[in-house]
């Protein structure tokens, strides 16, 4: 039972949905900033079912009405009940899957950054929460320093002499399940198995493509002990691809290196579009729930404790 029958009515479940999908199709940064625009917007009024003189909820009864919601799993039923229309299933794959990760940035500065275990005495600099610092000549790692902002969030680059920063990783399973797990660099791998293992357990083998950076022996060697063909391009920049021509003979291996790339256009769309260049909250289990299309992951992946 997610409501009490005692104190102020709440808001309803069906108005919270419609909210959130404003939310995410508007690209509004925060609550506050949703209830700010329900409240002049006729559009935004229409859609969740608010009338031109209702009065509009305050930001704060969004937001902890919004967590009750997804505890309650109503967030994944409702989608559930979208992927099983008939015009949408129409458009899922049940024998090929496409996979890939992304970065995501934290809701976090570089300045929180600081030495797990805090020096005693500060030199006097002082400056208030935004003091100035001067990173130059320190090194800084995951293994001893931690943001006071987002604990969870880590310092990551994607290649070499490309800017570290605080992010999480996104992962996809092209419109069957989607997740997001702390940074490592064995995380994209670890996170398609878990999302692919529920799709492989069944007579007929199913394809997975992926990118380069999934070419790993093991990884290779994983997906075919579940029954599933690892579509994945080869990564020969001075090393031997695990992909063989027991994989590239056949033609459907051309085929999924063209349909993987789709999934390029739903990270565009997230980063672009939805406004999740950047994380709306601050900490892992927020985050890292259960799953809104599937199933709920199992654990953060590849991360040190």
């Amino acid at each position: 039972m997610l409501y009490s029958g005692l104190g102020w009515p709440s808001v309803p479940p069906e108005k919270l949905l419609r909210a959130m999908l404003l939310q995410a199709f508007y690209s509004v940064r925060s609550e506050r900033q949703l209830i700010e625009r329900i409240e002049f917007d006729l559009l935004f009024r229409w859609f969740v079912g608010i009338g031109v003189d209702d009065p509009v909820w305050d930001h704060s009864s969004f937001t902890k009405n919004r967590d009750r919601l997804l505890e309650g799993e109503i967030a994944e039923k409702f989608l559930s009940a979208v992927l099983s229309q008939p015009r949408v299933r129409r458009l899922l794959s049940s024998e090929h899957f496409s996979v890939d990760g992304t970065l995501i940035q934290a809701w976090a500065s570089m300045k929180s950054f600081k030495p797990k275990q805090p020096p005693v005495n500060d030199g006097g600099r002082g400056g208030g929460r935004n003091a100035p610092t001067d990173f130059r000549g320190q090194k800084r790692s995951n293994e001893t320093h931690q943001s006071r902002t987002d604990p969870d969030a880590r310092l990551y680059r994607k290649g070499p002499g490309m800017e570290a920063k605080l992010c999480f990783i996104g992962h996809g399973l092209m419109e069957n399940d989607a997740r997001l797990t702390r940074v490592s660099g064995h995380a994209e791998r670890l996170a398609a198995i878990d999302m692919v293992q529920h799709w492989a357990d069944r007579p007929r083998a199913i394809t997975l493509g992926a990118d380069k950076g999934y070419d790993a022996a093991d990884f290779v060697e994983e997906l075919r002990g579940m029954n599933v063909r690892p579509h994945v391009a080869q990564n020969t920049s001075g090393r031997r691809s695990a992909i063989d021509k027991r994989t590239t003979r056949h033609p459907g291996y051309a085929k999924s290196q063209r349909i993987r790339k789709r999934i390029e256009e739903a990270f565009g769309w997230i980063k672009g579009v939805g406004g999740l260049r950047q994380t709306k909250l601050r900490g892992g289990p927020r985050w890292i729930g259960p799953s809104p299309l599937r199933r709920p992951p199992t654990t953060w992946y590849g991360c040190p404790s």
